[in-house]
Formats: structure tokens, C-alpha cells, sequence
């Protein structure tokens, strides 16, 4: 259970600390980013850990991916690039 929480803390930083690379003008803060990451990761892991069981490390790890990488992308705001202006503006 330690090794699960570890694990998926640390792939859930990774995912935000890669997020927070290659997108860094489309996040807010990185210490929100990075701490969403981790919280996304160690929710993802329990979440998968109490529908699963304790038998399947590599599945709750994609779980741990799959929601912190959810969260991460709720965080993005859209390209600067892409708004468009309201007809009456």
C-alpha cells in the first residue's frame, strides 16, 4: 500500500511537472499545477486501489495516471490565439 501511494504520488508529479514544461502559459501557478498533480495521482490510486484490490499494481498506477492527468487538464485555460471577439465588441 506504501509502494502504491509512493508510486502514484510520484507519477502524478511527473505528469504536472511535464505539464507544467511543455504548457507553462496555459496553467495557472505552478505550485497549484504540480500540487494537483500529486493530489490527482494519490486520489487515482485510491480510487483504483478500493475498486480493484491490492493485487494489480500496474492497473492502479494507470488509474493514478489517468486521473491526475484529468485533473491537470481542467486546469488549462484556452490559447490566447484562439479567442474570438463577440460580434457587439
Amino acid at each position: 500500500m506504501f509502494l502504491e501511494a509512493l508510486g502514484s504520488a510520484m507519477l502524478g508529479l511527473a505528469l504536472a511537472w511535464a505539464a507544467a514544461y511543455r504548457l507553462p502559459h496555459r496553467l495557472p501557478a505552478r505550485n497549484l499545477v504540480l500540487s494537483t498533480g500529486v493530489a490527482g495521482g494519490l486520489f487515482g490510486a485510491f480510487l483504483t486501489h478500493t475498486a480493484l484490490g491490492s493485487g494489480y499494481f500496474p492497473v492502479i498506477m494507470l488509474g493514478a495516471a489517468a486521473v491526475a492527468a484529468a485533473l491537470l487538464s481542467l486546469l488549462l485555460r484556452p490559447a490566447e490565439r484562439f479567442r474570438r471577439r463577440s460580434a457587439t465588441a
